[in-house]
């Protein structure tokens, strides 16, 4: 069955780094867009970024442009978060999907989620 599991989250100072990682099973990886989102209490989930094939067709926040990288190891069946200039608003539970918001050329695609991981926390204080 489709299995994604998320690790490497925890405490950050602001200004620090963490990689976030997504390992998955259970279906076709490489032909996948995968996807990460965050959803912090009392708040809706958000989309952070998400990439179909190559670093061409990735997407990001606006929240996170220039800070946080999105990449795929598909011999690994693995999807990375690096979020680097970390602040207290990053805090927040953060969800592997597979599906999600990515590019194609100039056209913006969103793929139904039909399958998140059980999160992992990240907290950004000092």
């Amino acid at each position: 069955q489709v299995q994604l599991v998320e690790s490497g989250g925890g405490l950050a100072q602001p200004g620090g780094s963490l990689r976030l990682s997504c390992v998955a099973s259970g279906f076709t990886f490489g032909r996948a867009v995968m996807s990460w989102a965050r959803q912090a209490p009392g708040k809706e989930r958000e989309w952070v970024a998400g990439m179909y094939e190559d670093v061409a067709d990735t997407y990001y926040a606006d929240a996170v442009k220039g800070r946080f990288t999105i990449s795929r190891d598909n011999a690994k069946n693995t999807v990375y978060l690096q979020m680097n200039d970390l602040k207290p608003e990053d805090t927040a539970k953060y969800f592997c999907g597979r599906g999600g918001p990515h590019y194609g050329g100039p056209n913006y695609y969103e793929e139904p989620v039909d399958f998140w991981g059980q999160g992992t926390q990240v907290t950004v204080s000092s």
